[in-house]
């Protein structure tokens, strides 16, 4: 038996939440519905405009494997947090959740990221992130004898903004490999993949067990329409899934496709919505469901988590899929 049943890297981000209208986004210069990277001055002056803040652990794998562990499964999440406040309160509150935190934090002049999300009346999130010491990770946060014992191993795309990321992916995905287990990524999003498309074909193509990504995140990486991309990528890579924004999950390995339909609902809040989308899939391919059984237990993760604010389930998700006849 393997030690742990998924381990992901990706940043370790402080995720602090508060509610606004859309008149304050536009006071404030920001751009609704996307993830914008900013730097340290802009980060205390958004924090200081937050008004009834909350804060959790966050960053996108780091969601999603602690989702896996909510779910029961043996997760570890490596990512790179500084010896502050907010370093000490995300590895407390990962090994509260039972998720596991192989790396301490560490000294440096870096402070531990943090993204500040606004939430508007229509449930849409617009993050602002300031990446700080997260984005340092490097081969050396990757331990061999974590990921050579794992059985599967989750990827976030952001990291790819450095090289030493992407050193530390393909250390990882070998050592998951050499190991006996399966690797795959998450796109992450359209402009991390316009970033880094040669890169992630190559990774896709040669390091890849299985692809997560939406529509605009394929479509992206292969430069056209969404059949077509699809098509290369299930040709390049054993399983790809598709998320398409309130329409059918599409999900394609080999010469089986499977089309999940989505219960359209209004989101109170968006955030973690893909987060723990893929959490649910990661359950159903870790314990070996069919296809359609893993993209339902992940349209069900998703649709609970984007019913109350924060990015991470308050339910128990295990029930809704017994509900469900899932288990």
């Amino acid at each position: 038996m393997k030690t742990h049943q998924v381990v992901g890297i990706g940043n370790a981000i402080v995720d602090v939440i508060a509610q606004c209208d859309d008149s304050f986004l536009d006071h404030m210069g920001i751009e609704k519905g996307i993830m914008q990277l900013i730097e340290r001055d802009r980060a205390e002056t958004l924090y200081a405009a937050m008004k009834e803040r909350t804060q959790a652990p966050g960053g996108s794998v780091g969601n999603t494997v602690a989702g896996l562990g909510n779910l029961g499964l043996r997760a570890a999440f490596i990512g790179r947090v500084r010896d502050d406040a907010l370093g000490r309160f995300y590895e407390a509150a990962l090994h509260g959740e039972g998720t596991g935190f192989p790396n301490r934090p560490v000294a440096g002049d870096l402070p531990t990221s943090r993204s500040m999300i606004f939430v508007t009346p229509d449930g849409e999130r617009s993050m602002n992130t300031y990446l700080g010491i997260s984005a340092e990770v490097s081969t050396e946060d990757v331990a061999l004898e974590v990921v050579e014992n794992t059985e599967i191993l989750f990827l976030e795309g952001y990291l790819f903004d450095k090289d030493h990321g992407k050193a530390a992916f393909l250390k990882a995905a070998q050592g998951c490999h050499r190991g006996g287990g399966r690797a795959g990524i998450a796109l992450s999003d359209p402009f991390c993949v316009d970033r880094h498309r040669d890169s992630f074909r190559r990774l896709v193509r040669e390091e890849m067990d299985y692809v997560i990504g939406n529509e605009h995140e394929w479509e992206s990486l292969y430069q056209t329409d969404l059949e077509s991309a699809l098509r290369q990528a299930a040709a390049e890579c054993g399983l790809v899934v598709c998320t398409r924004s309130g329409a059918e999950v599409i999900l394609l390995r080999g010469a089986e496709r499977v089309e999940v339909p989505v219960r359209r609902v209004v989101p109170v809040d968006a955030t973690g919505a893909g987060d723990q989308f893929a959490a649910g899939f990661l359950y159903g391919y870790a314990t070996g469901q069919p296809l359609e059984v893993s993209g339902r237990m992940g349209c069900l993760a998703a649709a609970e988590v984007i019913g109350h604010f924060g990015a991470r389930p308050e339910s128990d998700i295990r029930a809704l899929f017994r509900e469900h006849r899932l288990l």
